[in-house]
């Protein structure tokens, strides 16, 4: 059976004495006062949240808190814990109102660096998505509390980015998103607006050239057969028609990730960046080792392919440079 506690009063409470060790005495509730060794009394909050995490809160000290008050604040805090409310978890929303660590501006950066850290970008990408932010977003409402937010603020920003540039608009939309999402996590507000901006922006025109029909690959082939140019560039061309890369994937390929008796192509996460090459770094797109299986035809090209820059390190040197790789206008339409 579990034991009563004792109501305080002022004068039993002015009566205690320190001890060797810090103890506490309690007033029923989850109130109790700390002694500590040096004399100090605190009032401490002791309670099971919704969740049946114990928590603590400390509320002050003795007599500058007074037991009327101490028990003021333990009222407030049953108040909250009958409407599902975690107090310390409001008391640390309160104070990050204070120091504006709930600014839209602060929950971004928050945002960008967890998901940095978790590998999701290359070092690259990561800056471009920050700066992003910073040149288009923040100046617009990066000071609100990300509270005060509403889809009309959304709205307005999101509109007067895309006057600009529809892609950055796009971009910024599907950020805000995840930062909404952040923030809900962190009980900063419980309703992500930034889903209400579905349908807002005019999706941006295609740039890609019209596919291919297959009526027409017959003649693509017959096209590249005859070509006179660079035999690497036909050759790369070829290969790309056989595995359906990314150019970047098959531009800053390497021998040592080609198995020929595996048939099999890994590529990487990462690369080996080559000093004066932009993005030579790049990998596989998520970040993960990806795996292309290699038909009978890929495997013939490649061979072929070998026979020009086998003595090389990279699959499509630069024809003026054997460390460096062709140019990424090659195999583009």
């Amino acid at each position: 059976m579990a034991k009563t506690a004792t109501p305080l009063n002022t004068s039993k409470i002015d009566a205690i004495k320190p001890q060797n060790k810090e103890y506490a005495i309690f007033d029923g509730d989850g109130l109790l006062l700390l002694i500590r060794t040096s004399g100090t009394k605190t009032w401490q909050y002791r309670y099971k949240n919704y969740k049946g995490s114990i928590k603590k809160i400390t509320l002050g000290e003795y007599p500058a808190l007074s037991l009327k008050a101490a028990r003021d604040k333990r009222r407030n805090f049953e108040e909250m814990l009958a409407n599902d409310i975690d107090p310390k978890e409001q008391i640390d929303l309160l104070e990050k109102k204070k120091s504006n660590s709930n600014i839209l501006e602060a929950v971004s950066r928050t945002w960008w660096r967890s998901t940095l850290d978790k590998g999701a970008w290359s070092e690259d990408t990561a800056n471009k998505r920050l700066r992003m932010l910073e040149n288009h977003l923040f100046p617009l409402i990066g000071k609100m509390p990300i509270e005060d937010i509403k889809p009309m603020h959304l709205a307005a920003s999101l509109t007067s980015i895309e006057k600009n540039s529809s892609e950055n608009a796009q971009r910024i939309k599907a950020m805000l998103v995840n930062i909404f999402n952040l923030a809900i996590q962190h009980g900063l507000i419980e309703n992500n607006h930034a889903l209400a901006m579905n349908g807002l922006l005019v999706p941006k025109k295609s740039t890609h050239r019209p596919t291919l029909s297959l009526d027409r690959l017959p003649d693509l082939f017959s096209r590249l057969e005859l070509d006179s140019g660079k035999p690497l560039t036909q050759l790369c061309t070829l290969l790309s028609l056989h595995i359906f890369s990314r150019s970047s994937e098959i531009r800053f390929a390497r021998w040592s990730e080609i198995d020929f008796k595996q048939r099999l192509w890994t590529i990487p996460p990462n690369r080996e960046a080559i000093e004066g090459t932009r993005y030579s770094d790049r990998g596989a797109k998520m970040r993960e080792a990806h795996f292309v299986p290699l038909s009978k035809q890929a495997i013939e090209i490649l061979k072929k392919i070998q026979e020009y820059s086998g003595h090389c390190a990279h699959v499509f040197p630069a024809a003026n440079n054997i460390n460096k790789f062709i140019s990424e206008n090659t195999i583009s339409p």
